[in-house]
């Protein structure tokens, strides 16, 4: 397996879809709110994706500045590995969808599906 969580960070509330592997979506959308007990809510869903797939998964998210501190900033506290990728580059694939859905659960599926398709490189820290 290949686990990946899409995240569409937003101000306040964040939308997640995981995957176990490509094209096999775990459970339905969640969100979760940027506070300690929505932040807990998504750490119990990177469990779950974890018990099930027995690895840990890779988020993907959009740069969206500083709206996604507290979700990044949860991230590297607790070690997971996480990609922060353009906006321009899932709008790019937004487009080329035959339906053209735009809610925050569908981008969160979407950069999910992203994952797949592309080659992307971790977020590391500059100094380590």
């Amino acid at each position: 397996m290949n686990p990946v969580i899409g995240l569409n960070i937003s101000k306040e509330k964040s939308h997640g879809q995981a995957f176990l592997e490509r094209g096999n979506p775990f459970r339905g959308t969640f969100h979760f709110q940027h506070t300690r007990d929505g932040l807990a809510n998504l750490y119990q869903v990177l469990k779950d994706v974890e018990s099930v797939s027995k690895q840990r998964p890779v988020l993907i998210l959009e740069a969206i500045g500083h709206s996604q501190s507290p979700v990044v900033q949860f991230l590297e506290e607790h070690h997971y590995i996480y990609i922060v990728i353009n906006p321009l580059i899932s709008n790019r694939l937004r487009k080329s969808q035959l339906r053209k859905v735009k809610t925050d659960a569908a981008d969160a599926y979407l950069l999910g599906e992203l994952y797949y398709k592309e080659e992307f490189e971790p977020f590391k820290k500059r100094g380590v």
